[in-house]
């Protein structure tokens, strides 16, 4: 398979690896980019796996809450512009309370929805495109529904978050909350980290060690995988962070000083998981010319 320049810069992107080592990796994987990234890992050239990060659509996340209900909505607009526009503002605001007062569950089910307005979700969606003369999607809508303490956080109207926190108090949950913003946690607990998760990072630190500690006696060598695997554990899951507003604790510290145990959380930011087209518009005029 040939090596492409793009290819190279996508690996590059998601490693944070140098470009020459991201060229041999595909070159030693054939061009298979997940292999490749994980090649970088056993090598310890990549910094870290960056590909789910990759955030480039443009809109908003809105809330509304009342108690313990709250909702997160992802609305996604073409351009920053009309993301911060005072008609798409309205509009996220008005499909979050929406959602809040009916129920609903998904984003499908949200577009027949009525606004205070009396209009459907949808049918005002369309109207707003008319208005921005840009395409709006109601992408994802998340929400938890609960008698425990529920942490409502919006971060810039890029990144929202909810938290369930059984025992503590509500400003306890918000601080999970804006802690899950700002960190991103995988996983919520250390028994919640899959095994194949854990199985892999083995292989990987394994694969890092001087031949010098691999030929260490099994139990002290297992002491020391097992030593970096509990710091990545950590590294990934709520409960090991350092709690982002009193970094002297862990999250799970903190936890057991306010009484309070985390349930769970739901993290939107937007656009992930869409990659928007970059045009390279020099490229296209000079392939146009040699035609």
């Amino acid at each position: 398979m040939e090596i492409t320049a793009s290819l190279v810069k996508e690996l590059r992107e998601r490693t944070g690896a140098g470009m020459m080592e991201c060229k041999k990796a595909l070159t030693e994987n054939q061009g298979n980019i997940d292999a490749a990234a994980e090649w970088l890992r056993k090598q310890g050239l990549a910094k870290a796996d960056k590909k789910a990060s990759r955030v480039a659509a443009e809109g908003r996340i809105a809330m509304a809450q009342a108690g313990g209900k709250a909702v997160l909505v992802e609305i996604n607009s073409e351009t920053d512009f009309v993301a911060k526009d005072a008609n798409f503002i309205a509009y996220t605001d008005a499909v979050a309370q929406a959602a809040l007062a009916s129920g609903v569950a998904d984003a499908e089910a949200l577009k027949s929805v009525k606004l205070a307005t009396g209009e459907t979700v949808e049918e005002a969606r369309a109207a707003l495109i008319a208005k921005v003369g840009e395409n709006v999607q109601v992408r994802r809508l998340v929400r938890i529904d609960s008698a425990n303490n529920v942490g409502a956080y919006l971060h810039g109207g890029r990144i929202g978050v909810l938290a369930e926190v059984k025992g503590g108090d509500a400003d306890f949950a918000r601080g999970v909350a804006m802690h899950v913003a700002a960190m991103n946690p995988p996983y919520n607990k250390a028994a919640d980290v899959p095994a194949d998760f854990v199985a892999k990072e083995k292989e990987i630190e394994l694969a890092k060690m001087s031949e010098k500690d691999k030929a260490k006696p099994a139990e002290i060598l297992e002491k020391i995988i097992g030593g970096k695997i509990a710091k990545i554990v950590n590294e990934n899951t709520l409960y090991g962070q350092a709690y982002v507003l009193d970094t002297d604790k862990s999250v799970e510290a903190a936890a057991k000083a306010a009484g309070a145990d985390i349930l769970g959380f739901k993290r939107l930011a937007v656009g992930e998981g869409i990659e928007k087209v970059v045009e390279d518009y020099a490229a296209e005029v000079a392939k146009a010319m040699q035609v």
